[in-house]
């Protein structure tokens, strides 16, 4: 079977060249039982291509199980994963049979491969290098024959300087990798993707004009397909007109300036860029709004006492030059004859102080990060789903996010 034969049979739409290389190595690699990682953002359709090597190989017979690794709770995935004996755990009411032992001589697709916690990564080593495992509670040996197909949006790189994966599970998961390239950097296949979206609800067809065209083929898409998708859909059952134009077409697009939002990861293909994980950057977005208004309100609260100082409204420095003209440009402030020392906690006149008034920030980051966290667990009574909806982060995320800092619930 070609390529063009196997992205007709999977619906894969596009002549980007990045994108037929792809489908390409999984067409080759399908019928060789080696191990594989996918890697590529969020949304670019990474859960295809398991079924590709699958379908193609000699195991196309067997089961086939997908597993999302970053959906399962930590303290759960093992059993998951390898099963369990009855009795292993509070809860463990019989045996359980895990995804490895289900899957034999099948293939295993391990999606967010990069979310698994260590332990459970020396697991997978040993399952990779002699095909033998133990189910939780138990010591006896079993084998598996299982093929694993694994996908990641991290960057491995990094995650291995960070000692958040582990090596040698990486180079003997990546055997033969397959890159699937962002959408902006297929751009021709943009118009191709929109119009097959908008013409699977038996709608009259949606015509774009040249600047609407163009609208598309600018942004960003840091959703990529599914974010394609999901638009494409959305004009094509709510819009009346049928014939699309520039401003109705960025009414669905949020933040169409935004050409600089981070991606997951850097679109070079080799993974070696900056990496956002998509729900810690939103919970890092939440931190530095925070920050924002509270810088802001100490500026106000330090302008209205320094104008109580001076009763005039303003703070003249020795050289009789208005100080709070420039409060933006320095960041800091020249004090008045009587100065202002500013402390946390503590505003007040202070005859003796030095001529700078210092603001001390006394919060980092990660105690912003881990405050917020706390507040959002007590809001809710320690109901975690609740909590990482609110926080706006997957549960998964909160859970190793309360391991790392050694929150308690």
């Amino acid at each position: 079977m070609n390529i063009q034969d196997v992205k007709q049979k999977y619906g894969i739409i596009g002549n980007n060249a990045m994108l037929e290389r792809a489908v390409d190595i999984a067409r080759q690699v399908a019928p060789t039982d080696l191990n594989v990682v996918i890697n590529g953002e969020s949304g670019t359709g990474k859960e295809i291509f398991p079924q590709i090597i699958h379908q193609h190989s000699a195991r196309k017979h067997g089961p086939y199980i997908a597993v999302n690794c970053g959906a399962i709770p930590e303290g759960t995935i093992d059993s998951e994963l390898f099963g369990h004996e009855k009795g292993a755990f509070t809860g463990a009411t019989e045996t359980r049979k895990g995804y490895f032992e289900v899957a034999n001589g099948g293939t295993i697709f391990l999606d967010e491969v990069g979310e698994l916690p260590l332990a459970t990564q020396a697991r997978l080593l040993r399952v990779l290098e002699s095909g033998e495992y133990m189910k939780v509670g138990s010591s006896k040996v079993q084998k598996t024959d299982v093929r694993v197909v694994a996908a990641t949006n991290i960057n491995f790189y990094q995650a291995l300087e960070r000692e958040k994966f582990r090596a040698d599970l990486y180079y003997r998961l990546n055997t033969v990798p397959i890159y699937l390239p962002p959408l902006r950097e297929r751009k021709e296949d943009i118009h191709l993707l929109f119009s097959d979206f908008a013409a699977k609800y038996r709608m009259p067809v949606i015509r774009l004009n040249a600047d609407a065209e163009q609208v598309l083929v600018n942004y960003y898409w840091p959703g990529n397909v599914r974010q394609l998708k999901n638009i494409a859909e959305q004009i094509s059952i709510i819009e009346k007109n049928r014939e699309i134009g520039e401003d109705t077409m960025l009414k669905y697009l949020p933040q169409y300036n935004s050409s600089n939002v981070p991606s997951v990861m850097k679109s070079d293909g080799l993974g070696s860029g900056p990496v956002f994980e998509n729900n810690d950057r939103e919970i890092i977005f939440k931190v530095l709004r925070d920050y924002r208004g509270e810088i802001n309100e100490l500026k106000k609260m330090v302008y209205d006492l320094a104008s109580a100082v001076s009763g005039k409204g303003n703070v003249i420095n020795s050289e009789g030059e208005p100080v709070f003209n420039r409060i933006y440009q320095e960041g800091h402030l020249h004090a008045a004859p009587t100065a202002l020392s500013v402390q946390p906690g503590k505003l007040q006149p202070s005859p003796n102080s030095p001529q700078v008034i210092e603001v001390e920030e006394t919060l980092s980051l990660q105690d912003k990060e881990i405050d917020m966290i706390k507040k959002a667990l007590r809001k809710y009574k320690g109901k975690r789903k609740s909590a990482a909806k609110e926080l706006g982060i997957s549960e998964r995320t909160l859970y190793r996010k309360i391991n790392e800092y050694a929150i308690e619930d």
